[in-house]
This record gives C-alpha cells, structure tokens and sequence, in this order.
C-alpha cells in the first residue's frame, strides 16, 4: 500500500499537482521521470563501483579526502550515538570516504551507506547526495521522499563542498538506516552538515594556500579565531585567487565573479593592511568595514615561507624516502617522521623508544639510509656485548663516518657502559642511534644506567607510539599483508574489524605473526575470521598503562570498536564512560 501511495504521489508531481513535498524533491522526482527515464514502481539496489573505479574515484579526490578527514572524523563523534552514517562522495556522486559503526555493516552496504556506493541522481533516483551534485544546495532527502522504493527507509541529509575556486568537489552526507517519521527530525541533522561542510571548505582552502595571504572573516569577534565563517585567498597585488562558498555569498551578491577582484572594491582595506589583522591584535580590535556600511571582523594569516615551521610533513615526504613507508595518514606518526628527517642529515645523537615491536629497528634503519650514503652502518646487539667484545668492535679504528645502531640500550651490561661512553669520545665519527624499550631516563635515576652514556646517546629523542593509539592501522596491515601474498589476497570486512579491534600487545612483532598465520591457512583470494589466529593472552584486553579514555581516543570515540579492543560489550563501554564521567568530544 505505501509503495502504490508511492507511485501515485509521483504521477501527481509529474501532472503539476502540489502534494505538500519540499520543491526540491519535486523537481528532483521530475528530472528522474523525465530526464533519466526511472520507474517508480522498481526497488533498485545500490549502485557499488568496482574496486578499480573505486581507486580511481579516490585518487582524484585524495586532496579533498585529506583536508576533509578531521572534520569527518569530528562530525562522526557528534552523531555517532545517534547511528548516523557519514559520507563523503565526489562530485561524482561516488562514496569516497566513510564513517560508520561496524556493527552495522552488513545493513550498511546493502543500502549503499558504504564505500564506493554511487549516489549520482540518474542512477539512485532522488537522494541527498544527487540532489545536491544537481542543485548545489544543502538538502534533506527524508524516508519516501526519496525517488526508488529500495531507499524510502532512509533519511538522508547532504551539504555541497566547494573548492577554493567556486567548483563543487565532493558533498558532504549523513544517513541513518531508519528515523522517526517527522522530517523535522533532522533539523539538527541540516546543521551539523552545513557546518561540517564550511569547515572543510576552510581546511581544504587552508591546505592550498601557505604561500599566500588568507583573510578569514566572522560576524563574532568570539569566533573569529577558530571557526570563522568565510575567507579569501589573496595574492601580492591583494586580489582574490581563492574564496569559500560562504566568502562568494557574502560579497558576490548578483555582481561579477569573486575570483580576481580586488579586496580593496569590496572591502576598506588594502593588502598593506592585513598585518593590522593578525593575531598580536585583539579579536574586537580587528574590525573590517564593509564598502556597503556593514562591518566584520577579520583575522589575517601570513604566507608561510618554504622553511617555516608550518610546513606540513607530508611534503617533506613526496619523494618516496626510506622515512615515507613507515606510516600512513597517522596525526601522530606524521610530525615523528618530518622531525626523523630534519634530523637523519645531522650528527646528532638519536634514542629511538617505544614498547616492544613498535618498529624502532625500522626507524632507526630509515634515519641511517635517509642520512646519505656516506656513512657506514654498525649494528650492535646490547645484550649481547661484553666489555672486549665491544672493545674489539669499536675500539680498532674504522670509517671516519659511521652510524652505530645500538639495539636495546638498556641491555648493555654496567660493565660495558663506561668503556661505550670512552668509545664514543675517542671515534668522534660514529654516530650513536640507539633504541630502548623502558624509560632510560629513570634507569639514570634509579642507577640503573651510566649517567655519562645516557647524555651522550639522548641528543633527541623519537617515541614511536603503540599500535593501539596509531590511526593508520588499516593502511599498516594492507601494507603488511601485500609483503606476504604472493597472489591479490584480501581482507573480508569480519576479518578486517577484527584485526582493527584488537589491542596488540605485540605490536608490529605480533601483527605480523597472524597476517603469517593467515595467508598460510586462506583459501582463495579472501582471509576470514577463520583464517585468523586468536588474540594473545597477555594480562587482559588492554595494556596496563591504557586507560578507557585511551582506547575511547584511538577508537575515536566509536563504542563498537572500542568495546572490540577491550574485550567485553557495548553495554560495558557506556556503563564504564558514564562512571568515568567521559563524553565524545564536540
């Protein structure tokens, strides 16, 4: 009976008949009748591209993805408790990003609030995304207002992201698989959306522009310095060579195009005038007339020189160096390795901790090949030395330049440790770069260790982090998994929840020895949970030093995947938070 209401509700439209529907909606069941030729009466499935479009999609939208991530990631956590689903599709309409609760992920797929689903309106019918790739404008589309009968559970709402040059680039979507009946249920939802969508508009319009002047405006001093409302790029004559959507609205009006005007037509101020704007100032001093009578408030940021501190890491890293293949997309990793690399060229003295199997000896190993190939490499097993044996290493001479990889510092037996200290004066060539697994600093104090050889083997220290609190977990087991299949093997999404989920007591030393594990037992081109060993029983779920807070944060903030690593329910994880008195963070 609903579908036939359906159906007839449609035919209304189409006949120029008013139903009460929203004109976007409307006008979107129109262009699917009579421009994409669609039948209401079919229950179509989602419309998944292959794996091989699916790369292609991404690839071409790897600068959005990335300006994009954080704010995916922020809006997930504020509605993750209400089991919506973000998206984020080109301006294709293809998935190329995603955020949902594993639990669901069957359900997720089926429905096409997934990874690589195409949500282009001529092959989905009226939908949020398709509408708003069509329209330009944020939308709800709401159960039965959707076009096709395989989609009216759903509620769905959609804001347009544009580029730095006014060119719709990808929308930005949130979906739950079902919703109370009132449309007016997702108001909240619109909001969330628009601003999420404004935000990455000015990450993206941000990332693009280090090199030149930025000016973010607000109507609130309050605001002006973390979430500004609009902003323009400008270049040395003090024109506009990038803008925000919000930015176009506020000055274009009906008038010429932003791009290329002069900041000076639209606003009283000239490019002489922006370091009155900078953050030295007072935000409520910081006001901007507009040449119309209104005022704004604006907050100027400095093109950043090629050696500025704010240069981002990756750069550093385009050129595929030995540094670059030991993490992916990482927050965390990604500062730990430009400062691996500033000092891989220097004669620095480098201690490289972390628990055990958290990849020290590989760091240790890039930073040796990233210095240049006029040193020569010595490794020296700690544990293993004796005071002539080290003698007989070190002591004879050698290369005037030499990177002396000590494994294990902490291991070299007391009796050693003066005689290294006198080593390392008399061969001013080598290089110390030694790892630890324990806080050597503490081994001083307690007299653990030779106070003399701790200060001359900690010139900087790099701490590699625990698997459990890496966000590049994913691309590490891909990574990983591609150096042991010989043929295109692949994780099913059961077994990639389980290995994401785990807590890794091991590290990398253990992440290894179950990806071993499970190539030798797959079957076919797909590893499953059967394929997989079970977790190591070492002293409960999570490590001694991880608090819930920690493995909440790793997770971020998603129960499912938390209460995995943790070992126990759902359920457990809330009644833990509510004790702790933990919230997600806004």
């Amino acid at each position: 009976m609903i579908e036939r209401n359906h159906v007839e509700e449609i035919e209304r439209v189409l006949e120029g008949r008013t139903t009460g529907r929203d004109s976007q909606v409307s006008e979107s069941w129109k262009r699917c009748v009579e421009i994409y030729g669609m039948d209401p009466t079919r229950a179509d499935p989602a419309h998944i591209v292959t794996e091989a479009e699916l790369r292609e999609h991404r690839m071409q939208a790897e600068r959005m993805i990335a300006s994009a991530r954080s704010g995916l990631q922020s809006l997930f956590r504020q509605v993750a408790r209400q089991n919506y689903t973000v998206l984020l599709t080109d301006a294709k309409g293809v998935c190329v990003d995603f955020f949902g609760d594993p639990d669901f992920e069957d359900e997720l797929r089926g429905s096409g609030l997934f990874m690589g689903a195409n949500w282009s309106e001529d092959l989905a019918g009226t939908c949020a995304a398709g509408a708003c790739i069509v329209t330009g404008e944020p939308v709800t589309i709401h159960q039965d207002d959707h076009f096709g009968n395989a989609h009216t559970a759903l509620s769905c709402t959609a804001a347009p992201v544009y580029d730095s040059l006014g060119q719709l680039a990808a929308v930005l979507d949130i979906s739950l698989l079902q919703s109370p009946s009132p449309k007016s249920s997702q108001n909240l939802a619109m909001s969330l959306v628009t601003s999420s969508a404004r935000r990455v508009e000015m990450a993206n319009l941000m990332a693009q522009s280090r090199r030149e002047w930025v000016l973010r405006l607000s109507t609130s001093p309050e605001f002006l310095d973390v979430d500004p409302e609009a902003a323009v790029t400008l270049d040395g004559g003090g024109r506009i060579i990038g803008f925000t959507r919000a930015a176009d609205k506020l000055f274009r009006g009906d008038t010429a195009p932003l791009l290329g005007q002069r900041i000076d037509s639209l606003l009283d101020l000239s490019v002489d005038d922006l370091p009155d704007l900078m953050r030295d100032r007072p935000t409520e001093d910081r006001v901007v007339n507009l040449r119309d009578g209104g005022a704004l408030f604006g907050h100027a940021i400095a093109p950043q020189s090629p050696r500025s501190s704010g240069t981002p890491a990756r750069r550093l890293r385009k050129t595929g160096g030995p540094l670059d293949a030991l993490a992916g997309t990482d927050a965390g990793m990604q500062p730990l390795l430009e400062r691996a690399e500033r000092l891989a060229r220097t004669h620095v003295p480098l201690l490289v901790s972390g628990e055990t199997g958290t990849g020290k000896m590989r760091l240790a190993r890039a930073i040796h090949v990233a210095g240049g190939a006029d040193r020569a490499l010595i490794t020296v097993e700690c544990a293993a030395q004796t005071p002539d044996r080290l003698q007989e290493l070190l002591g004879a001479p050698g290369q005037a330049r030499a990177t002396l990889l000590l494994r294990r510092i902490e291991e070299l037996p007391r009796e050693a440790q003066a005689l290294l200290t006198s080593l390392l004066d008399e061969r001013p060539g080598l290089r110390p770069v030694a790892t630890c697994c324990t806080d050597l600093g503490r081994a001083v104090n307690d007299g653990l260790f030779h106070k003399p050889l701790f200060y001359r083997l900690s010139g900087a220290e790099l701490a590699l982090p625990p698997l459990r609190k890496r966000q590049d977990l994913g691309w590490l087991i891909d990574r990983l998994l591609r150096r042991r299949a010989q043929d295109e093997l692949r994780l099913s999404p059961a077994a990639r929840a389980d290995l994401t989920g785990r807590v890794w007591h091991g590290n990398l030393h253990e992440l290894e020895s179950v990806l071993d594990v499970a190539v030798a037992l797959c079957d076919g081109e797909v590893i499953d949970l059967p394929d997989l060993p079970p977790p190591a029983g070492l002293g409960g779920p999570a490590a001694p030093q991880e608090t819930l807070e920690d493995v909440l944060e790793a997770c971020g903030w998603n129960m499912a995947q938390a209460a995995r690593r943790l070992g126990v329910n759902r359920s457990t994880v809330m009644r833990r938070m509510r004790r702790a008195g933990l919230t997600p963070p806004a």
